[in-house]
């Protein structure tokens, strides 16, 4: 069976996924907030599910409560599906009640975290495993917010922890953003053990972050020049499917990358055969780099109505719209340049 698990954002969100980890080794795993994003997920698991191998699927959903439409939209698409496939949400979110009346896969709980839940669920349905107690305890602490719990106030740095791990763009390297959080999770439970382990582990955030970014111990450097050097490999190793191309130059297009001065700058010296960088986000700017070979002032004013300097420019995209899908921006980009090129 392959697993398909779909998740909120947050703490409690990874945290069930924490979970997972340690009950399925062959697992696919996506994050969404609310709204559009869950659509788009969903729509994105079923894709997935088509492409692969596999006979049997569950879509396994936590922390997070659909709409009645999302609910249908899943039940439907998984009985119109060939493959043979199960749904399992576990939620915690009293907003979700009508449509855990109405579909016997959704579990509603609203007592506990649904980090808790899904702990608690596989404990039932597989085996116990009380080396995963101490962490789940510390999430669900926090979640529904138990300020007198002894575990609250570590909860509290574990929220920030994950709220703050904004280094990987999590719709450009979904892979990459998870293996992030759950390292900062896997490495933050070495100081539960401490005295105070909510100091401990506060005073030590900064060296769990740079830990997964470093090569090797001599390796070191700042923060931002290891997470720049670490972006700019896996941008190089993805450049061709992110090419797009501005009359003969040649560029490499992302979204909401962030630090686009350093990562542009270093991405353009390394990748000597790209002329820009264009970067959009989801508030409809976007910024470009260049390293001598074309102007890319002149491609914002066309683009953008914008401008700036010959290796620095940007402006706003006002025809453009949000997605979580990379490929669904790229299509929205490369069709904005060619009106631009027709004078639209």
């Amino acid at each position: 069976m392959k697993l398909y698990h779909l998740s909120h954002t947050d703490l409690d969100g990874y945290g069930c996924q924490m979970v997972t980890k340690e009950y399925f080794k062959d697992v696919n795993f996506y994050n969404a907030n609310y709204g559009k994003e869950i659509d788009e997920r969903i729509e994105e698991i079923f894709k997935d599910i088509q492409k692969d191998e596999f006979d049997k699927h569950l879509i396994l959903i936590t922390d997070l409560n659909l709409t009645l439409d999302q609910a249908k939209l899943l039940e439907e698409k998984r009985k119109e599906h060939k493959k043979d496939i199960d749904l399992l949400l576990l939620d915690h979110h009293k907003t979700s009640l009508e449509c855990a009346n109405k579909y016997e896969w959704y579990y509603l709980d609203t007592s506990r975290s649904a980090t808790k839940i899904t702990y608690e669920y596989f404990c039932e349905n597989y085996e116990k495993k009380d080396e995963l107690l101490f962490f789940v305890n510390v999430v669900n602490a926090i979640d529904i917010w138990l300020k007198n719990d002894k575990d609250f106030e570590l909860g509290k740095v574990c929220m920030r922890l994950v709220s703050s791990a904004k280094e990987i763009n999590r719709v450009l390297f979904a892979k990459e953003n998870s293996s992030y959080i759950f390292h900062i999770l896997k490495n933050a439970q070495n100081f539960f053990s401490c005295k105070n382990p909510h100091i401990e582990l506060d005073n030590n955030l900064h060296q769990i972050k740079k830990s997964f970014f470093k090569n090797d111990k001599a390796n070191d450097d700042t923060l931002d020049n290891l997470v720049s050097k670490y972006i700019v490999n896996l941008l190089g190793s993805k450049k061709e499917q992110m090419s797009i191309s501005y009359d003969n130059f040649k560029g490499i297009l992302t979204y909401n990358i962030g630090n686009v001065s350093v990562i542009g700058n270093d991405f353009l010296e390394k990748n000597p055969d790209f002329d820009f960088f264009m970067d959009v986000t989801n508030r409809k700017t976007i910024s470009l780099r260049a390293n001598g070979k074309v102007d890319v002032s002149t491609i914002a004013k066309k683009l953008a109505n914008g401008g700036g300097h010959p290796n620095a420019s940007g402006g706003m995209l006002n025809s453009f719209k949000e997605s979580f899908l990379y490929d669904n921006v790229k299509i929205q980009i490369e069709e904005i340049i060619k009106r631009s090129k027709n004078g639209n």
